[in-house]
């Protein structure tokens, strides 16, 4: 990458370079609690937002801010192998670009081209929990599959847990994929997802509204929910919280004129009460790829088939039954024979077949659940 590939006024070069600077700042005056005051601050113009953060030196940091040199930013976003395009720049996303506190410039790793592929009612975002559960794994990871084999793209955080969950799952589709970092885009983070950000890089995009060689702050991750909430047409909430990054990220969607959706989950469970209280605030109910285009492009039109099938075929049904008793509860061989009346021996066979099928899980207690996988013809054709 070239000084050519960076693509942005000087005026918005310095501001991005300007909030990096007062990053430390910024999270002194937002304190613990960062999650909606960030967007505040990052709407004020230069001056106001240095004499909010800066205290007694804000004068001197504008100062030095103006006279920053932008043929030196320019050769330090090149040295980082990364790009940048200003909100003055036709490539630009035009719902980001409409944001009260719109980024001032989206630096990037990944082809620069494909930046104008991010037109919003082609885009959906899915965040969700850090420490999903293991259906929340499996649904996150189904849904970037059916999304990516409908040639969605699919925008996320590459956070632990239901953010990587749907990265993987749209990359082994073949499909598109946007990470939004809250650090500069030659900063993998978390680190240990470092071959994930290598995949996306290589075929899909990382973006950052923070300049190359940022590390990440407690107020940079909501701050850059409002950029993943105006990318895409949707936002669905797989795991989360009540108070939670991915309530924050479904707020911010709302504000911005977006669709929200939420996967059901188990009443009373920790992960499952933000999606619920989404649902019962008029969310779409999202069980699977199909919901989400039911809602952004009409009913009926299907998810096209990936390389990763997403269903399994019709069952037999010795399958069926044992495979119901596992949905009403019964996690154990035993409880399974006892509830449908079968024998030790078939029930075993069919615990595994279900089990090598994708259908059921199995930990080391010997304990099945049943996994996000839907079965053809039994009358429900997506997720459970």
């Amino acid at each position: 990458m070239t000084a050519a590939g960076v693509e942005a006024c000087d005026q918005c070069l310095r501001r991005a370079w300007l909030v990096a600077g007062l990053s430390a700042g910024i999270e002194r005056a937002l304190g613990r609690s960062p999650s909606r005051r960030a967007q505040e601050l990052l709407a004020l113009p230069d001056d106001e937002l240095t004499a909010a953060v800066a205290g007694g030196e804000h004068a001197s940091v504008s100062e030095r801010a103006r006279a920053r040199d932008p043929g030196r930013l320019r050769a330090a976003v090149a040295g980082a192998r990364a790009w940048a395009r200003c909100r003055h720049h036709e490539a630009f996303p035009g719902g980001l670009g409409r944001l009260a506190d719109a980024p001032p410039v989206l630096f990037g790793r990944g082809d620069p081209a494909l930046l104008t592929s991010l037109v919003s009612d082609g885009c959906v975002t899915v965040v969700g929990a850090r420490r999903p559960s293991s259906y929340g794994r499996e649904l996150a990871t189904l849904l970037g599959r059916e999304l990516g084999s409908a040639r969605l793209c699919l925008v996320s955080g590459m956070a632990l847990g239901i953010d990587s969950c749907a990265h993987e799952g749209a990359l082994e589709a073949g499909g598109f994929t946007v990470a939004v970092l809250g650090s500069g885009p030659d900063v993998p983070h978390p680190v240990r997802m470092r071959r994930l950000y290598e995949r996306i890089v290589e075929h899909g995009l990382v973006l950052s509204e923070l300049p190359p060689g940022t590390g990440p702050r407690r107020w940079t991750f909501p701050a850059r929910n409002r950029i993943m909430a105006a990318l895409s047409a949707m936002t669905v909430v797989v795991e989360g919280r009540e108070r939670s990054g991915s309530l924050i990220t479904a707020a911010l969607a709302v504000e911005a004129g977006r669709e929200v959706g939420a996967v059901p989950g188990r009443v009373g469970a920790a992960t499952a009460s933000g999606p619920n209280q989404l649902l019962r605030d008029g969310a779409h109910v999202i069980r699977g790829g199909q919901d989400v285009l039911d809602a952004m492009v009409g009913v009926g039109v299907p998810v096209a088939s990936g390389p990763i099938g997403t269903r399994a075929t019709a069952l037999p049904p010795e399958l069926t039954a044992v495979l119901d008793e596992v949905e009403r509860g019964a996690a154990t061989q035993d409880a399974v024979a006892r509830a449908s009346g079968l024998d030790a021996g078939p029930v075993a066979a069919a615990l595994a077949r279900l089990e090598l099928a994708g259908l059921l899980s199995c930990d080391l207690a010997g304990r099945y659940t049943r996994t996000a996988l839907a079965v053809d013809g039994r009358g429900r054709g997506r997720p459970d």
